[in-house]
């Protein structure tokens, strides 16, 4: 199993709030990897830094490294080419104010791509992918507004497939959501894996257990621990993970 993501001695800050303390992990390629913890814990903002989401915070800094295939993203890399290879999806649902097609349309665009006919293709692949399509095939000139939200989230997740990245980054991508639209989501995300490498940031548990390979557990801005997910929710080693996958807080 190759690693994807290398993350090496992470301190990041803002200001003089110290929010990540030392993080070290290796993300795997083509597995799913879930962050959990209380909030406040570091979870999501490990999450951004990985396609330097972070870079946009005023009084923002990070020390370390964060390797995508060995090379180091707060290195030479290009921050466009860096978002093209690792999307986003939010927490909550974030068409643009558009028709469903130009929403998907959009990254291709801005990465040069003119021709009609490959813009259908990459618009109709990446609504399939994100098993969307059926429902709004026939709609693909309307407000992505006018769609339900667990319909706008799976429009997001095409979208961010639009650029064809090679990591998908998701904070939260099921809070918002109804349990229906959530399980969808779910489905969704573990076809995904097959061809993407997806990090999951998830305040439910269950959640985790449902769809990931790997969970790290964090706190105060430090991993207390990462594990494979079944033994980490069976047989956790630190104490503070036990407290808190069996409620005692958070």
């Amino acid at each position: 199993m190759m690693n994807k993501i290398e993350i090496k001695n992470v301190n990041l800050y803002y200001d003089k709030f110290q929010a990540l303390k030392n993080v070290n992990m290796v993300v795997p390629e083509n597995r799913i990897t879930a962050f959990i913890g209380p909030s406040g814990c570091g979870k999501s903002t490990l999450l951004k830094s990985l396609n330097r989401m972070n870079d946009l915070i005023p009084g923002c800094r990070i020390q370390g490294e964060v390797r995508l295939d060995d090379e180091n993203i707060y290195g030479e890399m290009d921050v466009n080419q860096l978002r093209k290879r690792v999307g986003m999806v939010f927490q909550k649902p974030n068409p643009f104010p558009m028709s469903i097609y130009d929403n998907i349309a959009y990254g291709p665009k801005t990465h040069g791509i003119r021709n009609r006919t490959e813009l259908d293709e990459i618009v109709v692949g990446s609504l399939q992918a994100a098993a969307i399509w059926d429902e709004v095939k026939d709609r693909l000139k309307k407000n992505a507004l006018s769609l339900s939200g667990g319909q706008q989230q799976r429009i997001c997740i095409a979208r961010a497939l639009a650029v064809e990245p090679e990591v998908l980054l998701m904070d939260e991508p099921t809070s918002a959501l109804d349990p229906i639209s959530t399980a969808k989501i779910e489905d969704l995300v573990l076809e995904l894996r097959n061809t993407y490498t997806i990090v999951i940031v998830t305040h439910n548990m269950q959640q985790a257990v449902r769809v990931s390979d790997r969970t790290a557990f964090f706190l105060l801005g430090e991993v207390v621990e990462y594990a494979d997910t079944d033994k980490l929710f069976s047989v956790p080693r630190d104490k503070r993970t036990e407290d808190y996958i069996t409620g005692r807080f958070g």
